[in-house]
C-alpha cells in the first residue's frame, strides 16, 4: 500500500520538451560513480521517455511525471535544475549514495506525490522549501545524515500519509505541530536522538497505523491518548527511558496491533489481562522493564503468536503458565529468561507448537526434572535453562532435537552422566553445561558434532582424559573450557587442530606430562589457562606462535627450566601468570614483565632479577671461589668434549647437511594463504596494486573499489577493497563486514585475510579490506557471459547443471552457516551473483558483507532498526516484506537465495523486464511456467539442448524442475511460507545424489 516503490512503465512520448531534457543531463553530470551502468541510456541516441527510470506522461507533450532509480549504486550530489521537472509526481533514488544537501529548489515541484530518498548520504537539514509541495503524500528521509530540528514547515504538508525520519542526526524533541498532520498512516522516527516527551499532540492522529520512536532518548509518559487510535498495528517505542504502565484495556483500545514492542524501557505493573484481547498480536516484546505479575497464562487466546520476549522483568508466579501457551499454534519465540517465576517445568511443555525455534527461561528460580516430552520439540534450534535450580538427568531424547544448535544448561544442580545421544546432533555449535554435577567420562559420540564452535563443560566433576576426537574438532573456535573437573593423562597433540580457537581453559585438573609443541598451531589463542594441574618440562617455544595470546596462566604446576624471553619481547601479553612452579633463572624486563599488576611468578625459589616490585635477588655468575672452580675447569673439558662429539657425530651431520642441500635445490611451492596471518600497511598495499593502477581494477561497488594485489614478490594474489569514505555508509560497511565475518570459518564465505585502518600519504584516512583472490570471478559473470575480464572461450564458459548445482550448494551452505552455524545470527542482506565469487576450482564463496547484520541470539527478532522504511539491498533480490519494515531477517536472505536460485537456472535477471514479458517477478515467471502445459521453462534451459540422448535429457529436466521448486519455495511472498536455509541444504544434497547416481 503506502510502501509500494514499483510504477508501471508508460509508453514513451513522441514530443520532447527542452526543460525536462536538460534537468535530466544535469542530474547525470551530477553522478559522479555509476556502477551498474544505470545512466547507460542516458544518451542523445534515445528519447529521454525511454532512459531507464523515467516515465513520461504523453498528454503533457513528454513531461517526466517519474523518476525511479532504485538501488542502483549512484555516488554523486543532486542537480538543483531538478527543480524544473515541474511535471514531476514521483522521484525515489531509495538506496543510493546521493551526499550533499538536498536542494532547496526542491519546493518547485508543486505536484510532487511521492518523495523517496531514504538510505543515501544527504547532509544538511530538511529543506524548508519541501513546504511548498503541498500535494507530497509520502515523504521517506530515512538513512541519511540529516541534521538540525524537525522543520516547522512540515506541519502545513497536511496531505502528508507516512513520514520518515528515522536513522538521521536529527536531534531537539518531537514538535507538537506533528499533531496537525492528521492523514498520517505511517510515523517513523526512530534512531535519532530525539530527546524529551512525547508530545500530547499526537493523539490527534486518529489515521495512525504505524508508529516507531525507538532507539531515542525519550522520556516520560506515552500520551494515554495514542492508545486509543484503534487503527494502529505496528507500536513500536523500544530502546528509550519511558516509564509508568501499560493500560488496563489497551487489548480493547487497540484490537488491530499485530506489532507491539515496549522493550528496554521502565514500565512497571502487571501485563494487561486485556492484551490478549488483540487477536491479530503476533510479536509481543516487553523484554528489559520492571514489569510484574502472572497474567502470561491469558495469552492463550492469541492465535497468531510468534513471538513472545518478556526477558530481564520481575514477573514471578509458577513456569506452569507455559501449559496455557500450548494452543498457540504458531508460536516460534518463547523468552521468559531472567525473572522469578518458580515451579517445576510441566510435562505440557511437550505439546508447545512444533514451529516453537527458540526457547529462553534461564535465569528464574525453576526446579525439578527436566520432562522426558522436551524430546517432541522438534524445532528447536535454541534452548536455555541455565541459571535455575534443575536436578537430575539431560533426558536422552534431547538426542531427536535434529534442529537443535545451541544448548545452555549450565548453573543449575544436573547429574547423572552426559548423554550420549547429545553426539546425534550435528548442527550443534554451542554446548554450555557449566556448573553442574555432571560424572564420568565426556562421550566420544560428541566428536560427531562437527559445527561446534563453543563447549563448556567447567566445574563438574567429570573424570578420565579428554577424548583424542575433541581436540580434533577444528570447528570448536570460541571457547573450550573444561576447568575445575577432574581429568586425567595428557594434552593430545591433537590440540593442534584447534587452528580457530581464541579461548582455552584447562585449569584445576589432573593434567600432567608436558604442554604440547602443537599448541604452536592454534595462532588465535587469546587466552590460555592451564594452570593447577601437574604439568612439567620447559614452558614450551611452541607459544612463540601465538602472537595474538593476551593472558596465560601457568602458575601451579611442575614447570621447570627459565622463562623464556619471548613472552615479553615478542608476544603482547597483559596477563601473566607463573607461580608456584619450579621456574629458575633471569626474569625478564621487557613487554609485560615491565607491568606490575600483570604479572605473577611468586613460589618460583631459583629465579632473580626482573622489575625491582619483584623483590627477586640480583642475577650474579661469579659469587664464589666454588663458581669460580667450577667455571674454570668448565673451560677445560668443554672444547676436549666438544672435540670429541664433533668426531662421533661427523657423519651423521654430513648426511644432515647433504639432505637439507638436496632439499632446498627443490623449487619450493607457492605460499599458502591458509598458513599466513597478513599484517599489511597503506605502503604495501600501495605496492601490491601498483598503485591502486586500473590495470588491476577488479570493479567498483557501492562503497569502494576492489583490486588485485600481488604480495611476496608476486607469488600471492590478494583482492583488496579500499573504501571510499566520502560516500556515507562506507564506513558503517567497513564495520559490518569485520564484525559479520571475524573469526567465522567456512570454506564457502569468502576468507578476510587482513583489515588495514590507516592514514595514506596524503595524511587522508584510508580503510581496506584484504580477502582470498578469487581467480574465476564472479557468478554473475559466468551466468551472463561477461567475457571482457577472461580469455577462455565462450564454449567454456557455460555451467553445466551439475556445476551449477555444486555452486548452489555451496552458496546454501554458508548462508546455512550464517543463519545457524554461530552463536550469532548474521543476515547478510544482499545476497545476488555478483557476490558470489569463484576460485581456481570452481567452489563458490559468498562475499561483499558490507549490508550484514549481526544479531544477538537473545533477542532473535530484535533488529534494532526494525522501524525504518528504508530498503537496503539490491533491487530485485530484495523480499517484499522489507517495503513495510526495514527488520533484516533470515527470511529475507531465503527470498534472495530463491530468487538467485532462479536466475541461475534460468540466466534471467530478475529486472530483466523484457524476459519476465507481463510477469511481475522471476518468481512469478518461473511457478507459472512450472504448473503451465503450455510454456515449461525447464525446455528452455541451454544445458538441456546439448544432450541428444533422451534418458539424459529426462534426467537433467527432472533436476531442474526440482531444484526450480525450491527456488519457487524460497522466494514466496509471504516470509511464513519459506523454506529454512537447513531444509535447503538438506534437499539440494538430495537432489544432487539421486541426479549424480543415476
Amino acid at each position: 500500500m503506502l510502501f509500494c516503490l514499483y510504477f508501471a512503465t508508460a509508453p514513451a512520448a513522441c514530443l520532447s520538451n527542452e526543460t525536462d531534457f536538460s534537468a535530466l543531463l544535469a542530474f547525470k553530470k551530477a553522478v559522479d560513480v555509476d556502477p551498474l551502468g544505470a545512466l547507460r541510456s542516458w544518451n542523445g541516441t534515445v528519447h529521454y521517455c525511454d532512459w531507464e527510470g523515467i516515465l513520461c506522461n504523453q498528454r503533457n507533450r513528454g513531461r517526466v511525471v517519474s523518476l525511479n532509480l532504485t538501488s542502483q549504486g549512484l555516488v554523486g550530489s543532486l542537480s538543483p535544475h531538478l527543480g524544473n521537472l515541474s511535471f514531476l509526481r514521483t522521484f525515489v533514488l531509495q538506496n543510493n549514495s546521493f551526499y550533499g544537501a538536498i536542494p532547496e529548489e526542491f519546493g518547485r515541484l508543486r505536484r510532487l506525490r511521492f518523495l523517496d530518498l531514504s538510505n543515501n548520504s544527504f547532509t544538511g537539514e530538511i529543506p524548508r522549501n519541501l513546504s511548498h509541495c503541498s500535494n507530497l503524500y509520502y515523504l521517506d528521509l530515512i538513512d541519511n545524515n540529516l541534521t538540525g530540528i524537525i522543520i516547522p514547515e512540515l506541519g502545513s504538508m497536511s496531505k502528508l500519509e507516512a513520514l520518515g525520519l528515522a536513522e538521521n542526526s536529527l536531534s531537539g524533541t518531537i514538535p507538537p505541530f506533528i499533531g496537525n498532520l492528521t492523514n498520517l498512516a505511517v510515523l517513523s522516527l526512530a534512531l535519532c536522538a530525539f530527546h524529551g516527551e512525547i508530545p500530547e499532540s499526537l493523539v490527534q492522529l486518529r489515521s495512525l497505523q504505524f508508529i516507531s520512536f525507538e532507539l531515542n532518548m525519550l522520556s516520560g509518559e506515552i500520551p494515554s491518548g495514542l492508545y486509543n487510535i484503534s487503527g494502529i498495528t505496528y507500536f513500536i517505542m523500544s530502546f528509550n527511558r519511558l516509564h509508568g504502565q501499560i493500560p488496563w484495556d489497551i487489548g480493547f483500545t487497540l484490537p488491530k496491533l499485530t506489532y507491539f514492542d515496549l522493550g528496554a524501557n521502565d514500565f512497571d505493573g502487571p501485563i494487561p489481562v486485556s492484551l490478549s484481547n488483540a487477536s491479530l498480536l503476533e510479536n509481543v516484546y516487553l523484554f528489559s522493564n520492571k514489569l510484574t505479575g502472572q497474567n502470561l497464562k491469558y495469552f492463550n487466546r492469541l492465535p497468531s503468536l510468534r513471538e513472545l520476549l518478556v526477558t530481564s522483568n520481575s514477573m514471578e508466579g509458577d513456569i506452569n503458565f507455559i501449559s496455557s501457551l500450548t494452543n498457540c499454534t504458531n508460536l516460534e519465540t518463547l523468552g521468559a529468561a531472567d525473572n522469578l517465576f518458580g515451579g517445576s517445568l510441566p510435562d505440557s511443555i511437550a505439546n508447545l507448537s512444533s514451529q516453537l525455534r527458540v526457547l529462553y527461561l534461564g535465569e528464574n528460580q525453576i526446579h525439578g526434572y527436566i520432562p522426558p516430552g522436551i524430546q517432541n520439540l522438534i524445532g528447536l534450534t535454541t534452548i536455555k535453562l541455565g541459571g535455575n535450580f534443575l536436578e537430575g538427568p539431560i533426558p536422552s531424547g534431547i538426542g531427536l532435537l535434529s534442529k537443535l544448535q545451541e544448548i545452555y544448561m549450565g548453573r543449575n544442580e544436573l547429574t547423572d552422566e552426559i548423554p550420549p545421544s547429545l553426539g546425534n546432533l550435528t548442527l550443534l555449535n554451542l554446548i554450555d553445561l557449566s556448573h553442574n554435577k555432571f560424572k564420568g567420562m565426556i562421550p566420544q559420540s560428541l566428536s560427531d558434532c562437527i559445527k561446534l564452535l563453543y563447549l563448556d563443560f567447567s566445574f563438574n566433576n567429570l573424570v578420565g582424559p579428554i577424548p583424542r576426537d575433541i581436540f580434533s574438532l577444528s570447528s570448536i573456535s570460541i571457547s573450550l573450557n573444561f576447568a575445575h573437573n577432574a581429568f586425567t593423562g595428557s594434552i593430545p597433540q591433537e590440540v593442534g587442530s584447534l587452528s580457530n580457537l581464541v579461548d582455552m581453559d584447562l585449569s584445576h585438573n589432573r593434567l600432567s606430562e608436558v604442554i604440547p609443541s602443537t599448541l604452536s598451531s592454534c595462532l588465535l589463542l587469546g587466552r590460555l589457562h592451564l594452570e593447577n594441574n601437574s604439568f612439567e618440562g620447559n614452558i614450551p617455544d611452541a607459544l612463540n606462535a601465538l602472537k595474538g595470546l593476551q593472558d596465560l596462566d601457568l602458575s601451579h604446576n611442575n614447570l621447570s627450566g627459565p622463562i623464556p624471553k619471548f613472552l615479553g619481547n615478542e608476544l603482547k601479553l597483559k596477563s601473566l601468570n607463573l607461580s608456584f612452579n619450579r621456574l629458575q633463572g633471569e626474569v625478564p624486563t621487557e613487554g609485560v614483565f615491565r607491568n606490575e599488576s600483570a604479572i605473577s611468578v611468586e613460589g618460583n625459589e631459583n629465579l632473580c632479577g626482573g622489575i625491582a616490585f619483584l623483590k627477586l635477588p640480583p642475577c650474579s655468575y661469579d659469587t664464589n671461589s666454588k663458581k669460580k672452580h667450577s667455571s674454570n675447569l668448565l673451560k677445560i673439558l668443554i672444547p676436549l668434549l666438544g672435540t670429541g662429539v664433533i668426531c662421533l657425530t661427523f657423519p651423521c651431520i654430513y648426511r644432515f647437511v647433504c639432505r637439507r642441500l638436496m632439499v632446498r635445490m627443490v623449487p619450493s611451492s607457492m605460499p599458502s594463504i591458509e598458513d599466513k596471518f597478513l599484517r599489511l600497511s597503506y605502503a604495501e598495499l600501495l605496492k601490491a596494486t601498483d598503485g591502486f593502477s586500473e590495470a588491476n581494477l577488479l570493479g567498483i561497488g557501492r562503497f569502494g573499489s576492489v583490486y588485485r594485489g600481488f604480495l611476496d614478490d608476486k607469488q600471492m594474489s590478494v583482492a583488496v577493497k579500499v573504501l571510499n569514505l566520502e560516500i556515507k555508509g562506507a564506513s558503517k560497511s567497513f564495520m559490518s563486514e569485520c564484525s559479520a565475518i571475524k573469526g567465522f570459518r567456512h570454506r564457502n564465505l569468502l576468507k578476510l585475510l587482513s583489515v588495514c585502518e590507516s592514514i595514506d600519504f596524503q595524511g587522508n584516512n584510508f580503510k581496506a579490506l584484504i580477502y582470498e583472490f578469487m581467480a574465476n570471478g564472479s557468478l554473475d559473470e559466468w551466468l551472463h557471459n561477461d567475457y571482457n575480464v577472461r580469455t577462455e572461450s565462450e564454449s567454456s564458459r557455460i555451467l553445466s547443471t551439475t556445476r551449477k548445482l555444486n555452486i548452489a550448494i555451496d552458496i546454501a551452505n554458508a548462508v546455512e552457516y550464517l543463519h545457524h552455524g554461530t552463536t550469532s545470527i548474521v543476515i547478510h542482506g544482499d545476497l545476488k551473483p555478483s557476490n558470489i565469487l569463484l576460485d581456481e576450482n570452481m567452489t563458490a564463496h559468498v562475499g561483499d558483507f558490507g549490508l550484514a547484520r549481526v544479531f544477538s541470539n537473545i533477542f532473535p527478532a530484535y533488529d534494532g532498526n526494525s522501524s525504518s522504511l528504508a530498503i537496503k539491498g539490491t533491487f530485485g533480490y530484495i523480499p517484499p516484506e522489507y517495503g513495510m519494515t526495514n527488520s533484516m531477517t533470515m527470511q529475507g536472505d531465503v527470498y534472495s537465495f530463491g530468487i538467485l536460485m532462479l536466475e541461475m537456472f534460468t540466466s534471467i535477471r530478475p529486472t530483466d523486464a523484457v524476459a519476465l514479458n507481463e510477469h511481475s517477478s522471476l518468481h512469478r515467471l518461473v511457478n507459472h511456467s512450472l504448473h503451465s502445459p503450455e510454456m515449461n521453462i525447464v525446455d528452455q534451459i541451454t544445458d538441456l539442448h546439448q544432450h541428444t540422448d533422451h534418458n539424459m535429457h529426462t534426467k537433467i529436466k527432472k533436476c531442474l524442475n526440482s531444484v526450480l521448486e525450491i527456488g519457487v519455495a524460497c522466494s514466496m511472498e509471504s516470509p511464513k511460507d519459506r523454506k529454512t536455509m537447513t531444509d535447503v541444504v538438506t534437499e539440494l544434497d538430495k537432489i544432487r545424489k539421486a541426479y549424480l547416481a543415476e
